[in-house]
This record gives C-alpha cells, structure tokens and sequence, in this order.
C-alpha cells in the first residue's frame, strides 16, 4: 500500500513542523470535541446551580478518570495501525482496529455498576451528602455513554493512523440546555437533563464515525465491521499488552486531579466549584498538547519503522518545540485574563459567583504554572509510545503523580493548612516531575543516529 510523502520524504524541521501540525491539529480538535461535551455541561449547569455544578465538576472527573483507563486499548491502536500501514498490512489493520473495538465495550460493560453505586463511593471519601447525591445521579446516566466514548476513541484512532479525523458535538449545547432548564418545550431535568444530553451526543457522534470508518472512499477496502463477532486471539493480546500500561500510565495523571477535586470537595462547596472550572479551562489547554502527542506517536512510529533516525530525532525535537510554544502561550492567557475565564462559567446573579471567581482566579495562577511542565510531560509519553516504551514509563508515571504529587498536595492542603492553594502547588510538583523523568526515558532509549 503507498504511503505518503509526509512520512516518507526526508524533511526538514520547517516540513516536520507542518507535518505534524497537519496531523495533531485535527487530533486536538477531535479530542476537543469529546470534551466539549463535558464543558458544556459544566458551563450550562454553572448558570443553574453552585451545588449542581459542584456535583456534575464531581461526575464529569470521575467519569474521565474510567474512561482514561479504558481508552488505553483505543491509543494502542494508534501506533499498531501505523506500523500495519507503514508495511502495507490492512489485515492487521483490520484485526487490531476490531480487537480496539471489543476491549472498549467489554470494558464499558465492567465498569458500569461502579458508576451505578457510585454515591456510597463518593460519601465514603468524603464528598458531602447533598453533592454525592446529584453526582451519583449524573454518573448512573453518564455511565451508559462510555461505550460510545470509548469506541469514538478507537475510531479516532484508526482514522489518525491515516491523517483522516472528524467529530461533531456542536449539537450538545443545544440539548444540554433544553434538559436543565426545560427550554423550548422540554422537561427541566437539570443535572440529569446535562447527562442526558452528553449520552445523546456520544451515541450520535459513535454512529457517524462507524458509518464513515466503514464506507469512506480509501476506507471501504478495509472492511472494518465484516464479520465484526469473529473473535481474534492473536490481535487480542497484542492490543491489551500495548494498550494496559497506557490506560494505567493515563490513570496515574488523572488520578491526581481526580484525587484533587475529592480533596478540594473536603475543603468546600464553592472551592469545589473554583476547581472544577480552573481544571476544565487547563483542560481544554491540554488537549492540544495530546493531539501534537497523538501526531508525534504517529509520526515517530513511522520513522522507526523506517529505520530514519535522523528523522526520528529531528521530528522528535520540531513536536516537542511545537508544544513548548502553545504552553507559553497558555501560560501568558491564563495569567492575563483570569478572572472573565472563570466568569465565563458562572451566572453573575448567582450568590455564589463572586466567591467562586475569586478563588478560581487564583487557581488559573496555578494552572498557568504547570502549563509548560504538562505539556513535556504528554509529548514525552507521545513520543515513547511511538517507539512502543509503554511499561516503564507506566512506572515513572505513577512515581511522580501517586508517591510524589498526591502526597504533596494533601501534606500542603491539610497538615500544612495551605488548602486549596497548597493542593494545587502539589499538582505542579508532580506534573514537573513526570515531565523530567519522562522526557530523560525518551532520550536515553532514543537510538542514536
């Protein structure tokens, strides 16, 4: 099968630059757009209530941090379909997008009685009654879109392997707002009309993906869902080993918000609420860091395969000076404007809002902080994958988050009184650290050349 000239040409770093920009841009966007869904949510159900946002800031990253562990298998296709194209094998592009596919939905049928019974979880960690409630309340809805959501990642996936992206979600903020403040017509469901909406729009979005994988012209002759029900033992186990430690290494990062946000939900109500927008904003930031990430795995995988070190390096070096760039230009945004950022998600009539956007304001200082350190630590883990280094950054990954970040940000929070404040600094610690110990992996086994 021809391959094209993107990774084929020996380019220079004004041509890597443009390659990678072409490919991570779309991928940023596709990611961006899975998100939006969580976004919309927080900023509709922000000019609602300040309990209902705190409980749906506690639904959304507790669904996040699930569904990163299950999008593990979905980015070790990722490289496994460039390394099938890269040697011109579309049956093993085939086999793997389809084994991709089988792990998503039988992961998505495992966790769904954890989101069931997730108000006990919450209350035994700490969470107050009122807020566990509606969040438990969001997830038992939620929890039935993480099939889709994850196989809208494999599809993804597949799709990226050969420069081709697409997603929709525009449609969100319409329902979404309908559902909780029954709009036009609809029933005012409130948090649960924010759930609704979200299922609806991964259903929609799985659907137009699948049909496109299936039938786009370039696509057809992979024949992606014959014989879909065929299991595929060899495939399987190649996309699980591949696909667990990156699941886990995501896990390791987003359990340390995820550990954040139970630990600011200890220190209050409109701190929660301060904290669910500042990690919704950086989030939105971050995502265009794993989309050059997503590029570079691509990229690096070819160039591997290709045996073109020199190539490797450069594209290596040309991703990473591409992400540094954006953070800079995050951490200048943040740091300039951020307050009206924060007010963006509130309703200013809301008793609450002044409070909310007082703290908040300090948090995108934070925010600002671990911008650059965020987007090394991504791009590193990108480019490791791309080279198929998946275990032991797995490990470093969850020294820096689980022995180094979390324990910062509860010593700093807690027994140091410093509270939400001392948590974030945690946060940078550990953030600062991954992208250190992760970005010396990847020069180390870097093949010199």
């Amino acid at each position: 099968m021809a391959q094209t000239a993107t990774f084929d040409a020996p380019l220079t770093a004004a041509g890597h630059a443009r390659a990678t920009l072409a490919l991570g841009l779309p991928l940023a966007g596709s990611q961006l757009a899975q998100m939006a869904l969580h976004v919309t949510d927080t900023l509709i159900v922000g000019r609602y209530g300040v309990t209902e946002l705190a409980a749906v800031v506690l639904g959304s990253s507790s669904f996040f941090i699930v569904f990163i562990l299950g999008a593990g298998f979905a980015q070790a296709v990722m490289p496994m379909v460039a390394a099938a194209l890269g040697r011109g094998d579309e049956a093993q592009v085939r086999r793997d997008t389809r084994m991709g596919l089988w792990l998503s939905i039988g992961f998505g049928i495992l966790v769904l009685p954890l989101f069931w019974w997730s108000g006990s979880i919450l209350r035994a960690l700490g969470q107050q009654p009122d807020v566990a409630a509606l969040a438990e309340m969001f997830l038992r809805i939620v929890g039935f879109g993480m099939i889709p959501a994850l196989l809208v990642r494999v599809l993804t996936s597949f799709l990226a392997a050969q420069e081709r992206t697409r997603a929709a979600v525009a449609v969100n903020g319409v329902l979404c707002w309908a559902l909780v403040f029954g709009a036009w017509g609809a029933p005012e469901l409130g948090v649960a009309g924010s759930a609704i909406a979200t299922v609806a729009v991964q259903v929609m979005t799985c659907t137009a993906l699948a049909v496109y994988a299936a039938r786009a012209p370039g696509l057809r002759r992979f024949r992606l869902f014959q014989r879909f029900w065929r299991a595929d033992p060899q495939a399987l186990r190649q996309v699980f080993r591949l696909g667990w430690p990156i699941g886990l290494t995501s896990v390791a990062e987003g359990g340390l918000f995820q550990a954040s946000v139970l630990m600011m939900g200890v220190i209050g109500t409109v701190e929660l609420a301060a904290h669910g927008i500042a990690i919704q904003v950086a989030s939105i930031t971050f995502m265009v860091h794993v989309g050059l990430s997503s590029a570079a795995t691509v990229r690096t995988g070819r160039a591997l395969g290709r045996g073109d070190r020199a190539g490797l390096r450069l594209g290596a070096r040309v991703a990473i000076l591409l992400s540094l760039g954006v953070g800079l230009a995050t951490v200048a945004l943040f740091l300039s404007v951020p307050g009206a950022i924060v007010g963006l998600f509130l309703n200013p009539a809301d008793p609450g809002a002044a409070a909310i956007v007082a703290f908040g304001t300090v948090l995108l200082a934070f925010a600002a902080a671990f911008q650059v350190a965020d987007a090394m630590q991504v791009m590193a883990l990108g480019l490791l994958r791309g080279v198929q280094d998946t275990r032991i950054p797995m490990v470093l990954a969850v020294v820096s988050y689980w022995v180094i970040g979390i324990p910062s940000s509860y010593v700093l929070a807690f027994p140091l009184g410093l509270g939400g404040v001392g948590l974030w600094t945690g946060l940078v610690i550990g953030l600062t650290v991954a992208a250190v110990l992760l970005m010396a992996r990847f020069w180390r086994r870097l093949p010199s050349g």
